[in-house]
């Protein structure tokens, strides 16, 4: 496999989208540029059937190195998914069955398809990492946790914070980036790939690669999608878009963002020149820009890499359609929800509706009009599954946005 030098190229790749290199970006630089084939990877736990875009980050750039020519693992954590990663959690995280995270990944690798080539000649592998970690004895547990301490644990802030709330820090959550530098381990890799907030578990692979085999293995960490105040894209936000969307909810959840998100979507989340999206961040400085234009181009170029360049203009078309003939008003109500919620239940709850007989009334008038999918709702017991854009009646409209 003939792997790429191109100096500019390499720069462009240690530098878009990532937040640090360690030990640093420059040792890394040259070994690519010394043409040798690395092996590296990153690692999901399939805590959820759907990847989302920030997951696509990451896989975006492991489709990079991929580009250059280097062996690329897409590693399904079915093993440490079971564990639970405690990073950010001010609880611990509810524990998996084999079953349960086996099922949740198995359209993975199709989500991922449109970042990275698994049918190439130079084909990205996935594995899951129960192949070495259910053979691992108590014997090879004790021999690799020597390489750490307790205190080495207790720094990390989300067990401080536990510790000052009173909160129960259990034993398995101490072993969790055991388990994932085990993984760097048992691939002999030479690079790993992840958000930033995976610093610790990756640094911890890196620890064990250099205390067990002597070996120096590279971790480049990624920025958050973030907008200029910090405020990240999540759950809580209500603005996750994730990767099994159809073609014109993802349009419509990218449309949605705020605008402090766009340019740092073009960054991380496409794949548009980087000369492209510097231009693009000056633009959106100047008081003459429209957001709204650019956010458009946004939302085209990430429903184009996840469903291709035909569908991606059909939605584009939709949310014109609808949106920029003004067929909704730019400003509407928001509700947030748990997802799961039955829907008539949080519009009778947040006094959108009276009752759920006019709930019932509604439904049955063909009256409620899901305006991202073009399609009435009929199900009056309908659960929340996904953020909603709807037009009740001919007058209300109103946003559902999951916690």
């Amino acid at each position: 496999m003939k792997v790429i030098t191109d100096e500019k190229i390499i720069d462009e790749v240690l530098s878009r989208g990532v937040e640090n290199i360690y030990p640093n970006k420059e040792s890394l630089k040259k070994l690519l540029m010394s043409g040798k084939r690395i092996k590296l990877y990153c690692g999901y736990d399939p805590t959820a059937k759907s990847f989302h875009v920030g997951h696509a980050m990451s896989i975006n750039k492991l489709g990079q190195f991929q580009q250059l020519g280097h062996e690329v693992i897409f590693l399904i954590g079915d093993f440490t998914g079971m564990i639970g990663d405690p990073t950010d959690k001010s609880a611990a995280r509810k524990k998996l069955t084999r079953k349960e995270t086996l099922e949740n990944s198995k359209n993975y690798q199709k989500q991922a398809s449109g970042y990275l080539d698994f049918k190439g000649k130079n084909k990205a592998k996935v594995l899951y990492n129960s192949k070495w970690s259910d053979k691992v004895t108590f014997k090879d547990l004790i021999e690799l946790s020597s390489n750490f301490t307790v205190q080495q644990m207790l720094e990390r802030d989300m067990f401080k914070k536990r510790i000052q709330e009173g909160k129960p820090i259990y034993l398995h959550e101490f072993l969790y980036p055991l388990a994932q530098g085990n993984d760097s381990l048992a691939m002999d890799v030479d690079l790993e790939i992840g958000g930033n907030d995976q610093t610790f578990n990756m640094l911890c692979g890196r620890d064990l690669m250099r205390s067990v085999k002597g070996k120096e293995k590279f971790v480049l960490t990624m920025k958050l999608l973030t907008d200029e105040s910090g405020k990240k894209m999540g759950k809580t936000e209500g603005n996750v878009v994730n990767l099994d969307e159809t073609p014109e909810n993802m349009f419509g959840q990218v449309m949605a963002w705020p605008d402090g998100l766009i340019a740092p979507g073009f960054e991380l989340c496409t794949n548009l020149p980087i000369r492209e999206v510097n231009e693009i961040r000056e633009n959106l400085k100047s008081s003459k820009t429209n957001p709204r234009d650019f956010k458009m181009v946004l939302a085209y170029e990430i429903t184009k890499i996840n469903h291709g360049e035909k569908k991606a203009k059909e939605a584009q078309e939709n949310f014109i359609k609808t949106f920029a003939k003004k067929e909704i008003p730019d400003d509407m109500e928001e509700v947030k929800c748990e997802k799961g919620e039955m829907l008539s239940d949080i519009l009778v709850k947040n006094k959108i509706l009276s009752s759920k007989g006019e709930w019932r009334r509604l439904i049955e008038g063909n009256a409620v009009h899901d305006l991202i999918s073009k399609q009435n709702i009929k199900d009056v017991n309908i659960k929340i599954l996904n953020s909603l854009t709807l037009k009740i009646g001919k007058k209300r409209f109103v946003k559902i946005i999951i916690k």
